[in-house]
């Protein structure tokens, strides 16, 4: 028996899908970001709490080209981009759920899956006639919504015919099935019941277990502590700390958030 150690193995290296470093945003003389480093690693969910005015939205605007930062740079897979735009980032595979849905109450479930992503028929129909090829969005739309594993009374059914929960799912799902590097959900849970908030956090998960990054921007301190990897504390426009669940209670993190304690910034 031999009575050499073994080797430690080492760690596998963190890759970082985002990243922001030094980004500063100003609106005349009030700072919104004020040097703001973020990092957003590969198959994590990160929780962005901080108290209204500490720059959550700003700084998740800058990160989706829906504001430009006056100084700073962006990071995707390691290399600098410059989002001009919202369209620009999800060009670049950043799908993001706002908290107002953006979803068509009036069209069926594949219909605003594919909402500004329709598919054509194929030859001359489609081409020439932009004939829609319904046939197949619903196809790719039954496939999706069983993947995730997200239940509907029917995939034919009227947006504005579901239940918050089920709205809230079709616009999570249609961001999952576009996304090609991560997701930002801002607040997804908000006025959602106990069960649709269940249903919706079980819908995050499945995200990131299928290997897609999330964001989580959201006030709900016992959902961030049931779904994040790493919380993101903003503070005065600033990065205030990263902390795990693991190692810091829902008490700390607000104790960071308020000022109570001072953090190194994590």
């Amino acid at each position: 028996m031999s009575v050499l150690a073994a080797p430690e193995a080492k760690a596998a290296p963190v890759r970082n899908v985002l990243e922001a470093r030094g980004i500063v945003k100003s609106y005349g003389h009030v700072v919104a970001l004020d040097g703001v480093d973020f990092e957003l690693r590969a198959g994590e969910i990160l929780a962005v709490v901080g108290d209204n005015g500490a720059g959550k939205s700003t700084l998740i605007k800058t990160l989706t080209g829906a504001v430009v930062p006056d100084s700073g740079e962006i990071l995707l897979d390691g290399e600098p981009v410059h989002f001009k735009g919202p369209l620009d980032a999800r060009h670049r595979g950043i799908e993001t759920v706002y908290q107002d849905l953006a979803v068509a109450p009036a069209l069926d479930i594949p219909s605003n899956l594919f909402l500004g992503r329709e598919l054509l028929s194929p030859g001359l129909l489609g081409s020439l006639f932009r004939r829609l090829d319904k046939r197949r969005m619903r196809d790719e739309a039954e496939r999706a919504m069983a993947e995730l594993k997200f239940r509907l009374p029917s995939i034919a059914s009227r947006v504005e015919n579901l239940s918050g929960g089920q709205r809230q799912g079709v616009a999570v799902a249609r961001a999952a099935v576009f996304a090609r590097k991560l997701v930002i959900m801002d607040e997804p849970t908000a006025a959602l019941g106990v069960r649709e908030t269940g249903q919706v956090l079980e819908l995050i998960r499945t995200i990131r277990d299928r290997g897609l990054p999330v964001v989580l921007i959201s006030h709900n301190m016992p959902n961030v502590f049931d779904l994040a990897d790493r919380i993101f504390i903003m503070r005065l426009g600033r990065r205030a700390a990263v902390v795990s669940p693991k190692s810091h209670s829902m008490a700390d993190v607000v104790a960071i958030m308020t000022g109570a304690v001072k953090a190194d910034g994590g």
